[in-house]
């Protein structure tokens, strides 16, 4: 129970950084909000946290949240995680973080076509 509370806490946070930044930015930021807006309903707060995990952490995800994922769709998917990852104290791993948002992306589809 504490991990989850632990990741939903960190899901917050996350969020909340990447909101409260956005007005800062520049155009191309304010349509990464519209469509982070957008996104974000497509998935369950369970499955955003494994996807979270995954491409920030070490972590696995279950068949049926890359199910989500791919019904999400991949601009959405690639948005979100490039959104995260450029905060400021992410941003020395971007390149990490994107090839393992790709890495999940393409395992998920083989997933999906398959079942």
């Amino acid at each position: 129970m504490t991990k989850c509370n632990s990741q939903i806490t960190t899901l917050f946070i996350i969020l909340a950084l990447a909101c409260a930044v956005v007005p800062a930015f520049s155009i191309e930021e304010s349509e990464a909000k519209s469509l982070w807006d957008t996104c974000v309903v497509k998935i369950t707060p369970k499955c955003a946290l494994d996807i979270i995990a995954v491409v920030f952490e070490n972590a696995t995800i279950s068949d049926s949240c890359c199910h989500e994922l791919v019904q999400e769709g991949k601009v959405c998917h690639d948005t979100l995680i490039k959104y995260i990852a450029d905060r400021p104290t992410l941003i020395a791993h971007e390149t990490q973080y994107l090839k393992k948002r790709d890495d999940l992306w393409n395992r998920c589809v083989s997933i999906s076509t398959t079942a």
